[in-house]
């Protein structure tokens, strides 16, 4: 009895020695020093920026160039905020755009995914492929007829048309991520509303909605950082100076100086608070972006 409970004792119990392995093994320290000299490669770019918009300057004109400050200075941040119109309003077109982005993708793309993922459509996946092919043709190249229509319809200058815009840039995505989060829907849960009594809408806002609710903040998230970002788009759209959104001003802020230069702490400074909120709200909302970008493309 004894040699049985030595014999059995010495098995390794498989489970238990590959964690064990693994917890010790060298692959696992080499895995680790790449994902944090992944990390620091990622995020240098940030705190390069950050502190040489801090820097005063003479450390911005010192050769050459250090990485880290020697005296701190806001002077930067000041002059970025009285730049032109000034940066409170840049910012709030900025915002105001791209919340007004979010609420027209989410009011176009739910409903378009709840009936191409359920309804019996004809040539239901012919359209569901001639939506994605838009996907090919870049928004810059129709850029000169959207501008001529939004002028005759009076959209240039404003922040729906721009939002617009910025919606039908993000709307293929948008559409092909939540037609696949909806079929990610068992349909016995909509079945089983059915027969308690509930009509189509019912289903939608009361079964589907909290179902796909990942997937809904994964297209929020990238419609926010399509339309906080892009630039090209205000460029062309935009023409009176308090229309403008960041990007473009940023730009702009590039030949500010004295001798017709690039003023690179202001502009570092710009692209500070540029990085700020799509750095927060990725932070704050990662949890449902990774589950919902998950389940609107692996079915």
């Amino acid at each position: 009895m004894t040699a049985i409970y030595a014999d059995s004792a010495a098995v390794p119990v498989a489970g238990g020695s590959f964690a064990t392995g693994m917890r010790g093994s060298p692959a696992r320290y080499l895995l680790g020093a790449l994902l944090i000299f992944i990390a620091v490669m990622m995020l240098l770019p940030f705190f390069a920026a950050l502190f040489h918009s801090i820097k005063s300057p003479e450390d911005s004109a010192a050769l050459p160039p250090t990485f880290f400050p020697h005296s701190l200075s806001l002077r930067n941040y000041i002059k970025l905020w009285d730049y032109q119109a000034g940066l409170p309003i840049y910012l709030w077109n900025s915002a105001g755009t791209a919340l007004l982005t979010i609420a027209l993708t989410l009011a176009l793309t739910v409903p378009a995914g709840h009936a191409l993922a359920r309804y019996p459509i004809p040539a239901k996946e012919v359209l569901f492929a001639f939506l994605l092919l838009s996907l090919i043709i870049p928004h810059q190249a129709l850029l000169t007829p959207i501008f001529l229509m939004f002028a005759k319809l009076g959209l240039t200058n404003s922040i729906l048309g721009l939002a617009i815009l910025h919606t039908s840039i993000q709307l293929p995505f948008s559409l092909y991520l939540m037609r696949n989060a909806f079929e990610a829907v068992p349909k016995e849960l909509e079945e089983a509303a059915v027969i308690d009594g509930c009509n189509s809408l019912q289903v939608l806002l009361r079964i589907c909605l909290p179902a796909v609710l990942p997937a809904m903040i994964t297209v929020a998230l990238f419609a926010f950082i399509t339309s906080w970002n892009e630039f090209l788009g205000a460029l062309v759209l935009m023409s009176r100076g308090d229309a403008f959104t960041l990007p473009p001003i940023l730009a702009a802020s590039r030949s500010v100086s004295s001798l017709g230069g690039t003023d690179w702490g202001m502009l570092q400074a710009g692209v500070t608070i540029s990085m700020i909120p799509c750095i927060a709200i990725y932070l704050l909302l990662q949890k449902y972006y990774v589950s919902g970008f998950m389940s609107g493309v692996v079915k």
